[in-house]
């Protein structure tokens, strides 16, 4: 894969870029099944500010990696093998109380990361996380106030979101691995290591829990490799969706 000759500030850029794209996507598929007409159009909104994040994110990327690839390259015309997003952006909407815990769980690591990186030692990707910051804790308060609502709801509301946490727990551990590319990043002030924003999502995440009657999962199974190009079954056919269009009609244009 070419990621393996890129340098680290390449990979670590793409890397965000693709936990935004994918997260986007699975966002915007919910566009006409929102449960409410203001929540249809709010999950449209967080889609397309993530979309816009994952933008210049890629453009940055192609400066590094020294490939002049657009934004269109990197998003459709890469194989499953060569994203490197984390696996837990791209598991299934599933019904809307999984979709609501995938968000809380994202857009509170996003908003730590964004925050982070407005002290960037690359310009660039400091001019974007200063924008982005807005964005995602908007993100993340909607995320919260939902989780409040369906976790200390009905019954029903509770069961629905005490499964989905079930299910995707096992996935928060791969954001806060680290490895050569983020503490290359790191030492060099382009990025945090993941492994130092873990206390503060901690505390938020698990506060939040709290207050919706949530019962945090006891740790156990840990699935890996998003970073490293592996992923989950449902992101082939997602990414397949995702890439219809622009492979079968190579150029088109609107």
């Amino acid at each position: 894969m070419t990621l393996v000759v890129a340098g680290a500030a390449a990979v670590y850029t793409l890397r965000i870029a693709d936990d935004c794209l994918v997260l986007s996507h699975r966002l915007a598929q919910w566009s006409s099944w929102g449960p409410t007409l203001e929540d249809d159009v709010a999950l449209t909104n967080i889609a397309l500010d993530l979309l816009g994040q994952a933008r210049p994110m890629y453009a940055r990327t192609a400066e590094l990696d020294g490939t002049g690839r657009s934004e269109d390259d990197y998003a459709f015309m890469r194989d499953e093998r060569e994203f490197v997003n984390c696996q837990l952006v791209e598991q299934e909407n599933g019904d809307f109380a999984r979709t609501i815990v995938r968000q809380l769980l994202c857009s509170t690591l996003q908003l730590a990361q964004w925050q982070a990186l407005t002290t960037s030692t690359d310009g660039q990707v400091a001019a974007v996380a200063a924008r982005a910051v807005k964005e995602a804790a908007y993100h993340r308060d909607h995320a919260t106030d939902w989780t409040l609502r369906l976790g200390d709801g009905t019954d029903e509301s509770h069961r629905r979101m005490e499964t989905a946490l079930a299910t995707l727990w096992p996935f928060v551990g791969e954001l806060f691995e680290s490895d050569a590319v983020t503490r290359d990043v790191a030492a060099s002030g382009v990025g945090p290591d993941p492994e130092a924003l873990r206390a503060e999502w901690d505390a938020y995440v698990k506060r939040v829990l709290a207050d919706a009657t949530l019962t945090v999962p006891e740790s156990g199974w840990k699935p890996s490799g998003g970073r490293q190009g592996l992923h989950t079954e449902p992101f082939g056919y997602m990414l397949a969706e995702m890439q219809h269009l622009h492979r079968s009609f190579p150029g088109v244009t609107w």
